[in-house]
């Protein structure tokens, strides 16, 4: 946890810390990583660093923490009732366009990598991350359903569950197999992963079977 006011320390100071450290939890995973490198990488002392924050465990959660803030205000996340009135798939593509631009931005493909960790701390930031966007789908399909956009023969939560799990495995195969794309093949690529998206749960694309009779 935070043992000084972190917000005290020099702006550029701040940056390069949690900018080195994404980088470094992202190459290295959590349990590698190491804060020796990044006190070197940002030629700060330990003692500075300790003034601030307790250890690794804080600092991952730091850059999480201050990941998610930049991005909440980088992206205009439509609410629920946005995604109403026959603008689902117009939303969803607007807000996957903004996801991109995003992308091309280090800090950000870094914490990308990091959403993906396996030895992530359990109990961190990142956890509470997952949760709130797994919220949010949740609200979103139950729009789209309600709307029509979103098919209704799958029970609710195996909805959820299957496209949290095709949106990270889009995710990380982008950021593993295309980490030095250019930003055409991002965004042919992308919608191409929208267009994937959309055949697992638009009706109009892939009507629902016909329910059979349990006579």
């Amino acid at each position: 946890m935070p043992r000084g006011d972190v917000v005290s320390m020099a702006p550029d100071r701040r940056r390069q810390l949690l900018r080195t450290a994404a980088r470094e939890f992202a190459e290295a995973g959590y349990e590698r990583a190491s804060l020796n490198r990044v006190l070197v990488a940002c030629g700060m002392s330990k003692s500075s660093f300790y003034h601030y924050l307790d250890g690794k465990e804080a600092l991952f959660d730091l850059v999480v923490s201050e990941a998610t803030a930049a991005m909440s205000d980088a992206l205009a996340v439509p609410s629920a009732a946005e995604l109403g009135d026959g603008d689902f798939w117009p939303a969803i593509a607007r807000l996957l366009d903004q996801l991109l631009t995003l992308d091309e931005t280090a800090w950000f493909e870094d914490f990308g990598r990091m959403v993906h960790l396996a030895d992530a701390p359990p109990a961190s930031s990142l956890a509470r991350f997952l949760a709130g966007i797994r919220a949010w789908l949740d609200q979103a399909l139950d729009v789209g359903r309600a709307g029509g956009a979103v098919r209704t023969d799958l029970p609710a939560s195996l909805q959820t569950q299957l496209v949290l799990a095709v949106l990270l495995a889009m995710d990380r195969w982008s950021l593993t197999q295309q980490p030095s794309a250019d930003p055409a093949t991002r965004h042919q690529l992308a919608a191409t992963q929208l267009d994937t998206l959309r055949r697992l749960l638009d009706p109009a694309v892939h009507p629902a079977a016909p329910t059979p009779s349990l006579r």
